[in-house]
């Protein structure tokens, strides 16, 4: 009995193993899910993407269809995205659409890392030459280093999908953009499809290199939509919006510190802070900028404490921007804040910074208005005099009053010291 289950399972080994990769290379049927993709290329983007492939992966859908629409992107994002096209367990499809849309920078190579890629008519692809972050030509030698990266990564690309790989090079070094149809002529893409459900219709059949045929013609369409977390990541995992967060959130706290009991200013600040430091986890952050930053509103903070003659509020200022210059220093040009944007910033963030410490200066130095210490200095009306005590009414407030000089009921007397709830005071001399 033993050696005939033996020989059952050894059987079954042989024949169970085919039938099953025959029905993981041709049994692809099932639901189509879409996402939509018409924002530029960055960590909110990649997530969203990365998430969908996994999603449409557990659902057993037949494909996944990105619908593109992008200026281009972070490279690091980019990378994320053809990795995880690359690791996709179905077949995905990156459909530049609608009409007028394109697929340029980064777009490019997401676009050929597809199992299969797609134009809808009137749109445009390529254009892929890098830039800085604030979209400003690159100094010749980071230029060639990443040139030459990106060039290499989009042959890899180009080889795998069996691509053309001399284009995609023009389109780095030179920025060339072609139309829909030239693509195609130019085997950049597969077909040319007017809308989803032509696209749906050309696909249907296509056979996959190690993921199966196609069959598609009635499946069912689903969009995958992002969660509020991908929404918000979307938009606050761009550089220059975690930047200005943080900066925001610095200056509330610092406000709500300086002045104690604002509140909303507080409020504020903690809120724009968490969003910075979510944003944060997704960016390739300096942690050497952060630190100056932070000790630029020490410096600030210093000021009002220290009599410095201006040289902490000088200190802060340049330590700002270091810091901020530094922010997101190392990781590629794409990941660093705008000039167009840094400089106002740095100026508004040290002008609040130098306004408050300005303004809290004088406050201490100033005599103070309210309290026992406010009354020195001020007139009040005798209400009451017997010998040397009387009572003196001073804003509003009847006193127990010591007097000087004998003083008569009715006259001005100007208010000396404060000891506890009595005053010392002394008749208002009037000036020649």
């Amino acid at each position: 009995m033993r050696w005939i289950l033996g020989w059952a399972c050894i059987v079954t080994m042989f024949i169970g193993e085919p039938a099953f990769s025959a029905r993981a290379e041709t049994d692809t049927a099932g639901t189509v899910m879409t996402v939509v993709v018409a924002d530029p290329i960055g960590p909110g983007v990649a997530e969203f993407l990365e998430d969908a492939m996994e999603k449409a992966s557990e659902a057993g859908a037949a494909c996944l269809i990105i619908q593109l629409d992008t200026p281009g992107g972070a490279v690091e994002s980019m990378r994320r995205i053809v990795q995880a096209i690359y690791a996709s367990q179905i077949p995905v499809v990156v459909y530049v659409s609608p009409s007028g849309a394109r697929a340029a920078s980064a777009g490019v190579m997401i676009t050929m890392a597809a199992d299969i890629a797609a134009m809808a008519p009137g749109t445009n692809i390529g254009a892929a030459h890098p830039v800085a972050g604030g979209g400003q030509e690159l100094e010749k030698t980071m230029t060639d280093k990443v040139v030459n990266d990106l060039v290499a990564f989009t042959q890899g690309i180009a080889k795998r999908r069996d691509r053309n790989g001399e284009w995609a090079e023009k389109a780095i070094r030179e920025s060339v953009s072609v139309t829909a149809a030239e693509a195609l002529e130019l085997n950049v893409i597969d077909l040319v499809a007017t809308d989803m459900a032509d696209l749906i219709a050309r696909i249907d059949g296509r056979e996959i290199r190690g993921k199966g045929k196609l069959k598609v013609a009635s499946a069912e369409v689903t969009e995958i939509t992002p969660n509020l977390r991908i929404k918000i990541l979307k938009v606050i995992s761009d550089p220059n919006i975690a930047y200005i967060l943080f900066m925001i959130g610095l200056a509330g706290l610092y406000f709500e510190l300086s002045q104690p009991g604002a509140i909303f200013p507080g409020v504020i600040g903690a809120i724009a802070l968490i969003l910075a430091f979510f944003s944060f986890q997704t960016l390739p952050v300096n942690i050497a900028g952060i630190l100056l930053i932070l000790l630029a509103v020490i410096f600030f903070i210093l000021e009002i404490k220290v009599t410095s003659f201006g040289m902490l509020s000088v200190a802060g200022v340049l330590s700002l921007v270091l810091g901020s210059l530094m922010l997101f220093k190392g990781a590629g040009p794409e990941f660093q804040v705008a000039w167009q944007l840094l400089i106002p910033t740095v100026l508004t963030i040290s002008g609040f910074f130098i306004a408050v410490v300005t303004l809290v200066v004088r406050a201490h130095a100033h005599r103070p208005y309210g309290g026992s210490e406010g009354l020195v200095g001020e007139v009040g009306l005798v209400k009451q005099a017997d010998g040397q005590e009387g009572k003196v009414l001073v804003h509003g407030e009847l006193w127990r009053a010591r007097f000087k000089e004998p003083v008569a009921v009715g006259s001005k007397v100007v208010v000396k010291a404060v000891d506890r709830l009595t005053i010392t005071v002394a008749p208002l001399k009037k000036e020649a």
